[in-house]
């Protein structure tokens, strides 16, 4: 008796199982999965367990999404080296590390953005990522701002948007790159984040902005 029950029980599926198995059946099938119910018995599991963690496929998805970069800022900031690093260094740990975690997913990273439009800056399947690093950024930036990396301008504010399209460049410049291990990505973070923080920090300008300020002042 005890053996048929233990037969009959339907087989009990983690989150991180049905996202595994999505990424799986799209990379396999080329397209989603036709249903849920149709997905979930596949898995040798119920529509029901299914909805116990997504409402939907594209719920699934953006929580993929959001999973990498959840991992990707878990690992830069277990390093005990990570808490010294100017802003500069953090931006760039964050992109070799985010671009390393989609290396083990890049088939699937490569389908989706090929059916993206190159002009599409939010696609619905990076919902939930882009609310994480804009949560991320805006630390970079209150950061920033107290060590005089980022200057204080009437359009610091904005700056979580610029940095979300730098984020979408860089995935998309190492989803097309072809060079050998990367290289021409690695170059292009680094190139691409010593300008942005050069165009952030304190410069000729502001100088010239504070000197105004003060000559005003003095009439």
């Amino acid at each position: 008796m005890e053996k048929t029950a233990t037969k009959s029980r339907k087989k009990v599926i983690s989150k991180a199982d049905f996202k595994k198995a999505f990424i799986e059946e799209v990379l396999i099938s080329g397209h989603n999965p036709a249903s849920v119910f149709a997905f979930a018995k596949n898995l040798k599991s119920t529509e029901s367990e299914f909805y116990k963690h997504f409402n939907s496929f594209r719920a699934l998805e953006r929580s993929i999404w959001a999973g990498w970069l959840n991992e990707t800022v878990e690992a830069i900031e277990k390093d005990a080296a990570y808490v010294e690093y100017s802003v500069r260094e953090k931006l760039l740990a964050f992109y070799f590390t985010w671009l390393e975690v989609l290396k083990e997913n890049r088939s699937f990273v490569l389908k989706r953005f090929e059916e993206v439009p190159k002009q599409e800056m939010n696609p619905y399947f990076l919902d939930q990522l882009k609310k994480r690093f804009e949560d991320y950024i805006n630390e970079l930036v209150i950061e920033g701002k107290d060590t005089s990396e980022i200057a204080e301008r009437p359009f610091t504010s904005q700056y979580g948007k610029a940095f979300w399209l730098h984020f979408m460049f860089i995935t998309r410049f190492w989803a097309n790159d072809d060079s050998t291990d990367f290289e021409k990505t690695d170059a292009a973070i680094e190139k691409s984040v010593n300008l942005g923080l050069d165009l952030v920090g304190k410069g000729p300008l502001d100088s010239m902005i504070d000197f105004a300020k003060f000559m005003f002042q003095q009439r």
